[in-house]
């Protein structure tokens, strides 16, 4: 009998799923162009949680976000969860797990969950650095990342131990590329806002190609994204300049890892196990770049939520699909790659009726016709969940359109997400909130993450002592918070007192 196939799963971090498989491309993706030719583009992949922690914890379970209760970054799946490389090792493969994982519980910053839980305080606090352009080193340095590493290091095991192998195995990696980088000036817990390339990189960009993007008047925009823009350091003035260097530098980001995946290629070319492997090249999110005039993730928005989603392997035709699919649709794929028994009660649905037509394409019409997204952390005011299903992107902010004005899109006429739709389409705002409604009891969960977030501050806050009134003050939104310590104080007893009532 023939060997199972391996599976090379490559995943970065925040790359916008746009870039990938076109031909008229803003930026030089070698790598990824080479899979597309010879595999599946899945042209409207979504994370079901945009950032990191709770998009992984979605993704390595393949469950969602208001399953595992992976609210923010803070909070993750066990330690010992029976993940789908788990489940690989139970069918007999030989897992080598490499790079960023991050879907357990306890990573992050304090900064990070304290933002989580006090989303719904009444202030707005500066939560992150001014996004920032960084050109270092000179037209011959291609290392900038740290990621350079994990390339390396997957090289070298497929070369010792993976061409030795005589079963079938597992190789993940996980490359933090293109996240922004750290800023330190800004604080003990400083945040990633600096796009860092060097002018090699900045090579692979085409500059005619890097588009201003058009914002709303502030005055004008949605109150969640007001919030959004402001709490990312975002509402000040920026010069077309700094806007068009974050974005370039942001694809020549890109780059880079498209690089690092290119030498894991070769390296499984040089070892001759390309033609009885499946390589899969995803990420946990998007990057947002200043359109909408923010940059980071936590949004709906598709620069934000579209992901790449790249396959090629054995028998995996050259086609392009326009089918919606999900992060948390791996895991069956995966069981299916490896002919193994699927978990009981996943939540995605497998991609090999896309990936093997002929052997699963009865299946098909098993695949849903939507995909659900939602997100609970830092940097907003309130959980938004979205919908999308056909041309239409629906995304309803709390407990839904009776609160606050939901986000209707029409992607086929408007995909920059520049028109809402939300109040002129009040019978499509109305048949989207339904069908929303049936997959998920949207309400019930904002009640249950808001629950948490009073718990898990209370318990945080409790644990300080003495030290909550120092810690509290030197978090990432330190120089707001500097301006009225007393008052922002004051705004956090009056939230816990409201939620305590509202959940009596």
């Amino acid at each position: 009998t023939q060997q199972k196939p391996n599976i090379v799963f490559v995943i970065c971090d925040s790359m916008d799923g746009r870039l990938v498989g076109n031909k008229d491309n803003v930026v030089k993706l070698p790598a990824l162009d080479g899979m597309t030719k010879n595999g599946v583009v899945f042209r409207n992949t979504y994370s079901n949680n945009p950032i990191c922690c709770p998009s992984r914890s979605a993704l390595w379970s393949g469950l969602h976000t208001h399953v595992t209760q992976s609210w923010n970054n803070h909070k993750g799946l066990p330690q010992e969860y029976p993940t789908w490389a788990v489940k690989l090792q139970e069918a007999g493969y030989t897992t080598e797990i490499m790079g960023k994982t991050d879907y357990t519980s306890g990573h992050h910053t304090v900064s990070n969950r304290v933002e989580a839980w006090t989303r719904a305080v009444n202030f707005t606090l500066r939560q992150e650095g001014r996004p920032t352009p960084l050109l270092v080193g000179n037209s011959s340095t291609k290392r900038v990342s740290r990621d350079w590493r994990f390339a390396d290091k997957a090289v070298e095991w497929l070369k010792e131990t993976g061409a030795k192998l005589e079963g079938p195995f597992l190789l993940y990696v996980g490359i933090n590329l293109p996240h922004p980088y750290s800023t330190p000036e800004e604080g003990e817990n400083a945040g990633a806002s600096t796009f860092k390339t060097s002018p090699y990189w900045l090579d692979f960009v085409d500059k005619s190609k890097v588009t201003i993007p058009q914002w709303i008047p502030m005055n004008e925009m949605h109150s969640v994204d007001f919030y959004d823009s402001k709490v990312k350091n975002c509402t000040s003035n920026f010069t077309r300049d700094e806007i068009f260097n974050v974005r370039q530098y942001y694809y020549a980001m890109c780059a880079e890892t498209d690089a690092m995946l290119g030498q894991i290629m070769d390296g499984l070319r040089e070892i001759g196990k390309d033609k009885n492997s499946y390589v899969f090249f995803s990420s946990d999110h998007g990057e947002m770049a200043m359109e909408h005039r923010q940059f980071y993730k936590m949004t709906m928005y598709e620069a934000s939520s579209h992901v790449p989603l790249v396959v090629t392997g054995p028998g995996v035709p050259n086609h392009q699909i326009d089918d919606v699919a999900q992060l948390i649709d791996l895991f069956p794929t995966f069981m299916d790659v490896a002919g193994a028994v699927h978990p009981p009660g996943l939540n995605g649905t497998s991609l090999m009726p896309f990936l093997q037509p002929h052997v699963y394409g009865n299946k098909l019409e098993e695949r849903p016709d939507y995909v659900l997204s939602q997100y609970h952390g830092c940097n907003v005011n309130m959980s938004s969940f979205m919908l999308r299903t056909g041309k239409y992107k629906y995304v309803a902010y709390g407990n839904g359109p009776s609160q606050i004005q939901p986000h209707l899109f029409d992607l086929s006429q408007d995909p920059d997400e520049l028109h809402d739709l939300g109040s002129a389409k009040k019978d499509i705002v109305e048949q989207m909130d339904e069908r929303l409604r049936s997959l998920i009891d949207y309400p019930s969960v904002v009640r249950e993450v808001d629950a948490y977030n009073r718990a898990s501050f209370q318990e945080w806050r409790n644990s300080l002592g003495e030290q909550y009134d120092h810690t509290i003050a030197n978090l990432r939104w330190w120089m707001d918070w500097q301006k009225d310590p007393e008052g922002n104080q004051a705004y956090i007893d009056q939230w816990l007192k409201q939620s305590s009532g509202n959940l009596d």
